[in-house]
């Protein structure tokens, strides 16, 4: 693996250096879309429906709708400007009980493991986490944006999952159609908690597939195995020959023709690199 990122763990007078690595993977099929007609990929572009034309990278700037259709522009050099903490630490505020960490709180996973010179500071607070059953809240920047995280142990290493704040988490009073007020008898209650007691088991990950995404595998080779595949045409390439030959061929061309040349005659590019790069 390769790391992601390098910083340190900080909490009251240690540091300890580490590397980041991501832990998870995207698994997910991802496909493309064609031009049904002839098989092209479909390619996005920006586009100012104002100035009617594709806008380049360098003419884009970012800018936040406070209101609909109202925008205020945010300058990189604005948001640079903005103090943030240390860009290379991860500040160990509290050790908490894990357990007291909600897993809504968690958005991704990334292990850690120390750098030159931090073996043993690692292997110390690792195994002091493990001993006492805490896990460390902390603040970390990660590509120019501040996160809390959750640093815990797993297995043999340390893990550091990134967190959403508390206001970026929604409220499930916003549900409407959920409420205590629900009838049922007792017996309903008890032959639920039955149910739930006879599908009890350990939580062995490696137990649970996903089946859709093997059967779509499964679709997608067999349709390669009977060459049932769609290939894109070939953009077309401009025939490239030297001055000297371009001229000579516009006037065989028009040789003849005492007017400018019809839409429809041959036309190609000259380029002023050697004969050999000619027809690609």
């Amino acid at each position: 693996m390769r790391s992601v990122w390098r910083g340190a763990i900080s909490f009251g007078l240690v540091h300890i250096p580490v590397k980041l690595y991501t832990a998870t993977e995207d698994r997910d099929v991802h496909f493309r879309l064609l031009h049904e007609v002839c098989g092209t990929p479909i390619r996005y572009r920006r586009v100012c429906e104002t100035c009617n034309r594709e806008v380049e990278n360098e003419e884009l700037v970012t800018a936040f709708e406070y209101d609909r259709g109202q925008f205020v522009v945010v300058t990189e050099e604005e948001k640079a400007a903005i103090p943030l903490p240390q860009t290379r630490m991860i500040q160990i505020l509290d050790f908490v009980s894990l357990a007291d960490i909600d897993p809504i709180y968690y958005a991704k996973t990334y292990y850690l493991e120390p750098a030159e010179g931090g073996l043993k500071a690692y292997t110390l607070l690792r195994r002091a986490m493990e001993s006492t059953s805490r896990a460390a809240v902390a603040k970390v920047v990660l590509r120019s944006k501040e996160s809390l995280a959750a640093v815990r142990v797993y297995g043999p290493a340390l893990a550091m999952e990134t967190m959403f704040f508390p206001d970026e988490i929604r409220t499930p009073e916003a549900l409407t159609g959920i409420g205590e007020d629900v009838a049922f008898h007792q017996n309903e209650l008890e032959m639920a908690s039955t149910l739930i007691g006879n599908l009890s088991a350990e939580f062995e990950p490696a137990k649970y597939t996903n089946e859709y995404r093997r059967a779509l595998l499964k679709v997608i080779e067999d349709k390669v195995a009977g060459r049932e595949v769609v290939r894109a045409p070939e953009p077309e390439r401009e025939r490239v020959i030297d001055l000297v030959e371009a001229l000579r061929r516009s006037v065989e061309m028009t040789a003849g023709h005492p007017g400018p040349m019809v839409a429809g005659q041959e036309a190609a590019a000259y380029s002023d690199q050697p004969r050999q790069a000619q027809d690609g």
